[in-house]
Formats: structure tokens, C-alpha cells, sequence
């Protein structure tokens, strides 16, 4: 048994769950939904569009009947007027939507959190579609369209479509990957040999790999889909935020495996010296 084979060990293992946290958060109503990669806020959608005072009346006879003699209700809670929700959140495999408690609007005294009311089914591959979301939502008789929601948003998340594909797959390997180093990591501080050391780190080089170009790809994604959203959302009320927590666990995830990598080349390089000094002494020792 080598001692400071268990340092490597531990990084393997903290970056196993890393990993496993970015790949499920959102599983659940609520389940680590901090560990989202974005978040769409649409409590303000339709805000200034259906405020009597900004707009014309002409543009309220387009929108449903339902929800004419509710404006000035609307203004307080627009989102369940609407019949949409507060936010949604993209993860990995699926989305979660919900309302803000108290209120979606903060003050001196209070910050709105996120309470989940559903999540969409696990699915492989999974591709956030805002857009196509929301209206399926909107009450019968208003359109997106009528909420003036820009095109730009729904080009920017197709734009990203086929990354976001990439990065599910190397997130796999990743996960994959580490999981195999850890099991490795368990053998090579049981067993000592170079030969475990080698294989140890070409393991964590693989899930290091994977994980740092899925990292690479999930930061892109936030900052193109994110700007985007924020430049050309925001007049009509809807806004986007990193996940910063989403961020923290893949980066460290990436520089675990990278720090397990290195320290397993110095096990196999040490223990190669250790050899080297045993034969050394041995012939010395017949002279």
C-alpha cells in the first residue's frame, strides 16, 4: 500500500461526484436546482406590452379577450396571468420551471427564491428550447409574438443546439471516465505497482480531457445564450443568468482530474526511483 497514492485518490473521488451533480442536478423538483446551467427570469414578459400607460390600446385588442380587464392585476403578477411561469431553468437533462417566493421582485428586505413546481422528463441529449416552452404555455389566444419576444433568442439557443449535444457526450465520457479512475485509483493504492500508476493517470487524463472541453463548450453556451437573452430581451421583460454553481462544479471537476493526472506520474516516476535506488544499493552492496 502506498499512503500518498490516497491523495489522488480523493481528487478522483470529489470529481466523481462532481461530475455526477452536474449531470443530475434538476432530477427533481428542487434537486440541487442551484446547479442549473441557466436560467430564463420571465416575470416581467409582457410587462411593458400590456401597460395601458406605454402602450396604445390597439395593441391590447390584440391579445385574448380573457385578459383585457386584468391589466392592472397583470402588473402585479403578470407570469400566472399569463399562465407561464416565473422562470426556467436549463440543465443537462431536462428543464425546471417555477414560481419566485415571495415575490419575483426584490426589495430592501427580501430576495426572491426559486421554488420549483415541475421538471421535464429525463432525456439523453437534451436541447432547452425557451421558445417553443413558453408558448405552449401562453393562455389560448396570445403568441409570443404579441409578447414582442425577439427572434434573436430563439437563434441564439438553436445556435447552440449541436453543442449542447457535444458536451452531454463528453460529460459522458467524462463521468465515465473518472468513474474508471477511481475504481483504478482504489487498486493503485492496494497495490503500489507503476504499472497501476500509468494506467491510473491516462485514465484521469481521458476524463480530464472530457470534462475540459465539455466545461469549455457549457461556458460558451452560457455566455452566447446569456448575452444574447439580456441584449435583446430585456425591453420586453425577460432576462438570463449564468449558473455560476453549475460552473464551479465542472471547472473544479476539470482541475481535479488534472491534479489526479499529475499526481499519479509523480507515483509512477517515484516509485520507478525507488526501484532504481533498491537495484543500486544491491550492487553496491555485493562489491
Amino acid at each position: 500500500m502506498r499512503p500518498t497514492a490516497i491523495f489522488p485518490l480523493l481528487c478522483t473521488l470529489v470529481a466523481f461526484i462532481l461530475s455526477l451533480l452536474c449531470i443530475f442536478a434538476g432530477s427533481k423538483g428542487g434537486y440541487i436546482e442551484q446547479g442549473d446551467i441557466l436560467t430564463l427570469n420571465t416575470s416581467m414578459l409582457g410587462r411593458v406590452t400590456l401597460n395601458t400607460s406605454k402602450t396604445s390600446s390597439s395593441l391590447l385588442n390584440s391579445i385574448s379577450s380573457s385578459i383585457k380587464g386584468e391589466v392592472n392585476d397583470l402588473i402585479g403578477d403578470l407570469a400566472r396571468e399569463l399562465n407561464i411561469h416565473d422562470f426556467y431553468s436549463a440543465h443537462l437533462l431536462d428543464y425546471c420551471e417555477g414560481y419566485y417566493t415571495p415575490s419575483a421582485m426584490a426589495n430592501a428586505t427580501v430576495e426572491p427564491h426559486k421554488n420549483v413546481t415541475r421538471c421535464s422528463n429525463h432525456t439523453a441529449m437534451f436541447h432547452f428550447d425557451p421558445t417553443t416552452v413558453i408558448q405552449s404555455e401562453l393562455k389560448p389566444g396570445i403568441s409570443l409574438a404579441d409578447l414582442k419576444w425577439p427572434s434573436a433568442i430563439k437563434n441564439a439557443v438553436h445556435a447552440v443546439e449541436v453543442a449542447s449535444k457535444v458536451m452531454f457526450v463528453l460529460y459522458c465520457v467524462g463521468v465515465a471516465a473518472t468513474g474508471l479512475a477511481l475504481v483504478g485509483a482504489f487498486l493503485g493504492v492496494l497495490s503500489g505497482g507503476r504499472m497501476a500508476a500509468i494506467i491510473d493517470s491516462l485514465l484521469a487524463f481521458l476524463a480530464f480531457m472530457a470534462l475540459g472541453i465539455a466545461s469549455a463548450i457549457v461556458s460558451a453556451i452560457m455566455s452566447k445564450v446569456v448575452h444574447e437573452v439580456n441584449k435583446h430581451g430585456t425591453d420586453v421583460g425577460v432576462t438570463a443568468t449564468k449558473g455560476k454553481t453549475f460552473l464551479g462544479m465542472t471547472w473544479a471537476a476539470t482541475v481535479l482530474m488534472f491534479v489526479t493526472a499529475v499526481a499519479w506520474i509523480y507515483e509512477f516516476v517515484a516509485h520507478r526511483r525507488q526501484q532504481t535506488s533498491y537495484v543500486f544499493e544491491g550492487k553496491k552492496g555485493r562489491y
